[in-house]
Parts: C-alpha cells; structure tokens; sequence
C-alpha cells in the first residue's frame, strides 16, 4: 500500500474553551473541568493549535503516513474531540438493575471509591465494584446513573459494576440478573 505525502486532521475549539499543547502532551480546560492526556507513544504525528479565519483548531498531522499512522491521527483528534466535549457538557451513563427474585440493593461508597451490590442472587457477601477517577454515581430504584468529564473513566466504571454482577455457571439467556448499560449519551 502506498504511503500518503500528507495526513491531517482538525477538530474545533468552542468558545469557553482553553487547549495548550506542549509537545504531547495535550490539556484542555473547559466550564466543567480540566482534562490531561500524553499522546508520546505516538511518533511521526504533530499536535498543533492553530487559528485559521478568526476560528481555532487543534490541528494532528503526520507526513508520509502508513496505513498505521493514518489510523493513529484519526485516534488522536478523536480523544482531543471526546476531551473537549467532556469539559464542556460531561458523559452520563445509564444502567439499570435487573433481578427476578432476590431484591438487588446498590450502595456508593465515595471516600473508598467502590460501589457495594448486596443480596445480588441471594448472596451473603456483597459484590465489589471499583469507581475509576472522578465519576459521580447517583442510585434511583432500579437505575444506576454515571456521570464525569472523562468518557474513558466513566466507561471503565460502567463497565466494572457490569462484570461484578455477571454470572458464572449459568445459562445467559435464562438468568439474567445483573446490571447493564442500556444508554450512553452527552450530558447536557
């Protein structure tokens, strides 16, 4: 496959929002927060803030780019787009507890960073869920609400309350008892 002479993508800044990048390393301050990332595993590719027209972008190129490194730039202004959406509106997942008989009882310990699920299939001990980073978990009846300015952190935390309750040993399809995502959006 041919390598392309020049590989670029742009991705707007808003208004309200502040993006400094010094090197790889790319910071993005916004109403909702500040959000830090390294992109130094990435060689070849160029992270620039630039202004065109009165309108600023962040700029990710490369020169001479494999098909690698053409994926690799795509990637990079994908995580500059989720940072800078997550500053300014947040990430909020919904998850909905689902039990046939043994009521399922969910509680958040913020100090510790863990969310406890008790009596899940009658069970004595309680399952044990880490929460990753800054994401504020809110329990109304049978949902579970996610929320923070990183999608990776409140992807992760969604993702650890789901494999806590998953059942071993059993038909999918019959027990289904657990608690799993069923919406991911912008928070407004």
């Amino acid at each position: 496959m041919a390598k392309a002479v020049y590989v670029v993508e742009e991705v707007p800044i808003p208004e309200g929002v502040e993006v400094k990048v010094e090197g790889k390393k790319v910071t993005v301050k916004g109403p909702k927060g500040e959000l830090t990332r390294d992109f130094s595993h990435a060689r070849g590719v160029l992270i620039s803030v630039v202004e065109e027209g009165g309108e600023r972008k962040v700029r990710v190129e490369a020169y001479f780019a494999n098909r690698r490194k053409k994926a690799l730039v795509g990637t990079i202004a994908s995580h500059i787009e989720n940072m800078i959406t997550g500053v300014t509106k947040g990430f909020r997942y919904k998850m909905k507890i689902v039990y046939s008989h043994f009521p399922v009882n969910v509680k958040v310990d913020e100090k510790n960073k863990l969310v406890y699920i008790e009596n899940f299939l009658g069970e004595k001990a309680p399952r044990v869920a880490k929460i990753f980073g800054n994401v504020k978990i809110t329990v109304k009846g049978d949902d579970v609400i996610l929320e923070g300015i990183n999608i990776e952190e409140v992807g992760q935390t969604a993702a650890n309350i789901e494999q806590a309750t998953k059942v071993k040993g059993f038909d999918r399809r019959v027990f289904m008892d657990g608690i799993y995502i069923y919406e991911r959006e912008v928070a407004e």
